[in-house]
């Protein structure tokens, strides 16, 4: 028990630092259809029927109970969903799947033209067993034919028929076929593996999910939905009770630690084979919970709202002045979305001036932005990678000094050909001159707009006229008083480079005169002094 314990704390503690999570809320619903035998497994057939291992209704005719538990043989089965999360019209699955013995663990392809189900190792009316003589279970294929009937019937190349193989499941493009196997080389008794479908059809070689989803115990029953979240059993993670359904999300290079889905799913008995809709939110999944009708039963859940796994990534850098490459150790640094709304802030560390983020969303574009009184923003943008695994992203800041010699030191605002509206570059540095003038309230600002060469002298001096006003009414428009800010136009007289009149110059030399300066309006020897300073 106190083992149990730790490891939950350590998962709990995980969970915090590398993702966001939350199990979902679930009512559930035992289903008509359950007899008093073992009925399981159940697997979408289409948007409106599911297919489940069910005992068989022919056993006085053709068939002897299983030893093992004193049961029929499983069958596999489909039925009707109805509106209101039951089943109804069951019949068995036609064709060739269905033999005298088990069969179970079904996925059908999207265009359910193709099924993968598990069955016992009896194959062209050969029962086969391993070099101890017992008789494995292994991975089918079928294809439905004209009269939708199941024929076709093969056995997938990397079943070995020394171990079981079972439980098949495809991802969402179905370019994976996850399943279950107790072959060596796993982490506990049976652990889930996965094996590439390359675009011939061939699959490739069979992939261990790893030991954040395979413990030392039995890892059984995939599912995997749409948003790339894996579904599985297990008795070897922190549960209620035997078997309990988890989920973890799948990354391009890793999974996250397991999470478990909670009550009324999982209870003190086994609980597993969970699938999900991931439009309608409803599924299915299996229990021998004492409520239940029989030894397994099938129970329908709607999940209001559904479980919630993503991963994020930890940010972290240093914080220094660009111009000296002191450290800046008390600086704001936000976290903020592709919107501009801030997601996390923390401030720099004092001793090293180091921030740490921890609020990335994983696969995202984000923007770090450090601020500290005396100096202007800084930022960097950010884009996470989708694996759970990747070391921290590392993003030093520089924060520029507010003012060199008279000039409010922000980049030169361009503007276009023969406009005068505010680009969104533009925009972006504009809000720096308001931080600073938010900073000094004493401040005052000229705004000095300027044009290239091209066009008639006097139409030149109007237009910079006009991309100073646009200037200061952008500036103003953000709270800043009209009579802090002057503005004046130079028209064509100030050029930075050799493009004037009838020179040969590219448009991005001629870009570079098309532009507003700032610099400070107030008298020689006035004193800034930062607000609250």
């Amino acid at each position: 028990m106190k083992r149990n314990i730790t490891l939950i704390f350590l998962l709990l503690s995980y969970l915090f630092v590398s993702s966001q999570t939350t199990p979902g809320v679930y009512t559930i619903k035992n289903l008509d259809i359950n007899t008093k035998y073992s009925d399981f497994g159940a697997a979408f057939y289409g948007n409106d029927r599911v297919v489940f291992a069910s005992p068989t209704d022919e056993v006085k005719v053709v068939r002897k109970l299983w030893k093992e538990n004193g049961q029929p043989f499983l069958d596999l089965y489909t039925g009707l969903i109805t509106d209101d999360r039951q089943v109804i019209d069951k019949k068995q699955l036609p064709g060739e799947v269905n033999t005298k013995f088990h069969e179970g663990g079904v996925v059908f392809s999207k265009n359910l033209n193709k099924v993968y189900f598990t069955a016992n190792n009896y194959f062209e009316k050969e029962f086969l067993t391993d070099s101890a003589g017992i008789n494995t279970l292994q991975i089918f294929m079928a294809y439905k034919d004209v009269n939708g009937k199941w024929m076709e019937k093969v056995k997938l190349p990397f079943n070995n028929q020394q171990y079981s193989y079972g439980h098949p499941a495809l991802n969402y493009d179905e370019t994976k076929l996850y399943f279950v196997s107790d072959m060596p080389g796993g982490y506990g008794e049976t652990d889930i593996y996965y094996v590439d479908i390359r675009n011939d059809g061939s699959f490739g070689d069979p992939i261990n999910m790893g030991p954040k989803v395979n413990s030392q115990g039995k890892e059984m029953f995939p599912f995997v939905g749409k948003d790339n979240v894996l579904y599985f059993t297990s008795n070897g993670h922190p549960g209620y009770g035997q078997l309990d359904v988890f989920a973890s999300k799948i990354y391009d290079n890793s999974v996250s630690e397991p999470l478990n889905l909670g009550q009324p799913v999982n209870s003190e008995k086994d609980d597993f084979s969970f699938i999900i809709d991931d439009v309608k939110d409803r599924g299915f999944f299996s229990s021998n919970r004492d409520e239940g009708k029989g030894d397994d039963d099938i129970y329908s859940f709607l999940a209001k709202p559904g479980i919630y796994i993503h991963c994020t990534q930890q940010i972290t850098g240093v914080v220094r002045s660009e111009s000296t490459g002191e450290l800046l150790p008390g600086a704001l640094v936000e976290l903020r979305n592709a919107a501009g709304e801030v997601i996390e802030s923390t401030t720099a560390s004092a001793a090293d001036a180091r921030y740490f983020l921890n609020s990335a969303v994983c696969d995202s574009s984000f923007v770090v932005v450090g601020s500290n009184k005396g100096y202007l923003n800084d930022e960097t943008p950010i884009v996470t990678v989708n694996d759970i695994d990747n070391e921290a992203i590392v993003a030093d800041l520089n924060l520029p000094d507010q003012f060199v010699s008279n000039k409010v030191n922000i980049k030169t605002i361009y503007f276009d050909f023969d406009k005068f509206n505010i680009r969104p570059d533009a925009a972006k540095e504009l809000d720096k001159v308001v931080q600073v003038m938010n900073e000094y309230p004493e401040l005052l600002i000229e705004a000095g707009s300027h044009t290239d060469s091209r066009g008639k002298d006097k139409y030149n001096q109007k237009l910079s006229e006009k991309r100073a006003k646009s200037t200061v009414d952008y500036i103003v428009s953000k709270g800043i008083d009209a009579g802090r800010i002057t503005y004046k136009g130079y028209g064509e007289t100030e050029l930075v480079n050799d493009c004037g009149n009838n020179a040969n110059c590219t448009e991005e030399q001629h870009q570079l005169n098309r532009r507003t300066e700032f610099k400070i309006a107030n008298e020689t020897g006035f004193e800034l002094v930062p607000l609250n300073e």
